[in-house]
């Protein structure tokens, strides 16, 4: 018999990662890792990109078989970190992109309910990139590479990607690049990273690619342009408090801190430390080294009211109160949960910063060629219009004063009122009733057979029922009726 072939280390590995059980799957994990580092010293980066396809197949079924959510993250972040264990740019870009192709073909496949970490595993994949550029001091070759893979592999008409793929894309890479280098970028870097998505809104012919780039990065750069003024003027701020706070402090501590630190040290010291270790075995309060007052059997308080208190509030006074966040303020009442809604929405996290003039004149000379459907050219000269004027110091937020603002929601709150109230009852009345069905413009055919019979009745009682006579013409006007009545039943019963 002859002896089986031994698999490939890689097919074993992918093997190993779609498991069913999740030991499994993390042992595996974890022994791809070290094959990765240790393949991977080589000079050619020791992987193929068949081989690398196989390795991410594997990857793909192992995130598939995770169900549980904070195991998913887990997991996400131990895939995409990944990238770091290549020793070479070149052999982590063929790992991105064996990543987008295998994401590109799978794709079809995943259900709606596997579909968000998957959303998750793109976003983590795209952060750890993008730390891999700024890990190596935001090289301008190595931006070009990055920025020229995910174009390629993603964004070109050529690449097959779905329409997911390309939408979740340009939804998180502004995000997280900004995350990863907000503090470090300068503008001309920032206009760097949006250049090729600028080409590739002027040329494309797919309207959602078009409508997503708008939206996602140049609506994005113009809603956080007064953000990211804010932001240079707090690090101004920031800077000039910190250059008077070290003047300042230099003249406290040199005459306040020997003086005022070592008497106060050296006699709360020693007094308290002493003097209240020493009185609470006699039944006082005795100070712990975390600040929190304990309570011995046979002490009492400092107010007087140990009779008045009962077990639970000693349970709430043992118990040190929460102390809140470093930064937060407490507030009560509805006004303060909708400041802190308000203070939520405002909070979008990192703003990159950008030269809007120059971005402006970047989209007006792609804009203009001859080559740039007309579709595209009128959409991006409205951007190229708003990016102007916020290089201008006009920001979005001046078109509509605060005051006018306010009005406006409160005129739609009203008219929402307006539509959600019930209709009014009808009257009970008749005489309201009969004024509510004549002053009505187009009446249906039943009421109209109503009022023709109920007009007739009137009409056969003693005239047309919106003439008053008098009573003796009515009684005249049926006493004329009823002989001819009675002459015409006496000559039937001649």
């Amino acid at each position: 018999m002859v002896p089986g072939v031994p698999l490939p280390p890689e097919i074993q590995l992918a093997q190993r990662l779609a498991g069913n059980e999740q030991v499994t799957r993390d042992r595996a994990l974890r022994k791809l890792r070290k094959y990765i580092e240790a393949r991977s010293q080589r000079a050619t980066g020791g992987f193929t990109p068949d081989e690398l396809l196989k390795v991410w197949k594997g990857l793909f079924y192992c995130m598939w078989m995770q169900d549980k959510p904070l195991q998913q993250e887990e997991l996400g972040r131990t895939i995409a970190q990944l990238v770091h264990a290549f020793h070479t740019t070149e052999a982590q870009h063929q790992f991105l992109k064996a990543f987008w192709q295998t994401m590109i073909r799978e794709w079809v496949g995943i259900d709606r309910l596997r579909l968000d970490k998957f959303y998750m595993l793109m976003r983590m994949v795209l952060s750890e990139s993008l730390k891999a550029v700024k890990a190596r001091g935001w090289d301008e070759r190595q931006i070009e590479q990055l920025l020229e893979l995910l174009t390629t592999e993603i964004l070109n008409p050529d690449s097959q990607a779905p329409s997911g793929v390309k939408s979740h894309f340009l939804e998180i890479f502004l995000e997280e690049l900004a995350k990863v280098g907000a503090a470090e970028l300068t503008a001309d870097q920032n206009l760097q990273f949006i250049d090729p998505f600028c080409q590739i809104a002027a040329r494309t012919k797919d309207s959602l690619v078009l409508h997503k780039i708008i939206q996602s990065i140049f609506q994005t750069i113009v809603e956080q342009a007064p953000l990211a003024i804010e932001d240079i003027m707090n690090e101004l701020d920031t800077q000039s408090g910190e250059g008077e706070a070290s003047d300042g402090d230099d003249g406290e501590a040199s005459d306040g801190d020997d003086g005022e630190a070592s008497d106060s040290d050296d006699g709360e010291a020693s007094d308290g430390d002493d003097g209240d270790v020493a009185d609470s075995d006699d039944g006082d309060v005795a100070d712990d080294d975390d600040g929190d007052v304990a309570d011995d059997d046979d002490g009492d308080d400092d107010d007087g009211d140990s009779n008045k208190s009962s077990e639970g509030e000693e349970d709430m006074q043992d118990t040190p109160p929460k102390k809140l966040p470093a930064g937060t303020v407490h507030r009560a009442g509805p006004e303060a949960d909708k400041e802190q809604a308000w203070d939520d929405e405002e909070n979008t996290g990192p703003v990159l910063q950008f030269d809007y003039e120059a971005l402006a004149n970047r989209l007006f000379k792609l804009a203009s060629r001859q080559s740039t459907p007309s579709q595209n050219r009128k959409r991006l000269y409205k951007v190229i219009q708003k990016l102007r004027e916020l290089a201008g110091g006009t920001f979005p937020e001046d078109d509509v004063p605060e005051k006018a603002y306010k009005k406006m929601l409160e005129g739609r709150r009203e008219r929402k009122k307006k539509k959600k109230r019930l209709p009014k009852p009808q009257p009970q009345n008749k005489e309201a009733g009969s004024e509510a069905e004549s002053s009505s413009a187009d009446p249906g055919p039943g009421k109209k057979r109503k009022r023709n019979r109920k007009t007739d009745e009137k009409a056969g009682q003693g005239g047309p029922p919106g003439k008053r006579r008098k009573p003796g013409a009515r009684a005249k006007g049926a006493g004329a009726q009823q002989p001819k009545k009675r002459t015409q039943s006496s000559q039937s019963a001649e």
